[in-house]
């Protein structure tokens, strides 16, 4: 879907769920609370995974490609050639990457859940890392509502959600720019920020300058 037909579709039929029901659940209207959530589902909720700049750079994004490989197989009941159409790479580099990363066919096979219960859950976390941002900022009591309220919306919003594909490639560019914007924040310039993530400095500016960070 082009990014304007999201926007339109975010404030015509996601911002009103969740505004009215911030505003049943909280007995007021917080406009910024709606605002925040609109932008966080703006892009695909089962894309969202969290940037650990702790791990060398090399190891987060071995780490994110795994996340990211078993989400689609989880999504897609297993079926190799429809995470290959999604993710945009050949059969071949699936079943690579597969191997190379270690990810157990037979195991999410196994463990299979409803793509529809793995989309509700990666809304319902989406909504609830932006409830975490207003603890201290809402009554406990109002909050508490709203967290109880979470799986409701989610089965509301799932009804009006489009299916937002996101290559492998597309992927791992939106985790490298979070990743080292979170780096670069933690470490306040490239030199230190280079010697902490593992890469060399020159490599580093590079991936800067390639990302337009």
């Amino acid at each position: 879907m082009a990014e304007e037909n999201i926007d339109e579709l975010l404030d015509e039929k996601i911002k009103p769920l969740i505004k009215e029901a911030t505003t049943k659940l909280l007995g007021v209207t917080v406009d910024e609370l709606t605002e925040d959530i609109t932008a966080k589902l703006s892009r695909s909720p089962l894309l969202e995974f969290p940037i650990d700049t702790s791990l060398k750079f090399k190891e987060a994004k071995k780490r994110f490609k795994r996340a990211y490989l078993e989400k689609m197989l989880q999504v897609h009941l297993g079926n190799i050639s429809e995470v290959a159409r999604y993710a945009d790479i050949d059969r071949r580099s699936i079943h690579r990457l597969i191997k190379s990363l270690k990810i157990s066919i037979t195991k999410i096979k196994k463990d299979l859940i409803k793509p529809y219960d793995i989309k509700r859950s990666a809304v319902s976390h989406a909504i609830e890392g932006v409830l975490d941002l207003y603890k201290g900022v809402l009554h406990p009591k109002k909050l508490k509502s709203m967290y109880q309220g979470v799986t409701e919306l989610s089965d509301n919003l799932l009804k009006e959600l489009p299916e937002q594909r996101m290559t492998l490639k597309e992927a791992e560019e939106e985790f490298e720019k979070s990743y080292f914007k979170k780096a670069l924040k933690e470490n306040n310039n490239i030199s230190k920020t280079a010697k902490k993530i593992g890469l060399r400095y020159e490599t580093l500016h590079r991936k800067i300058k390639s990302l337009n960070l």
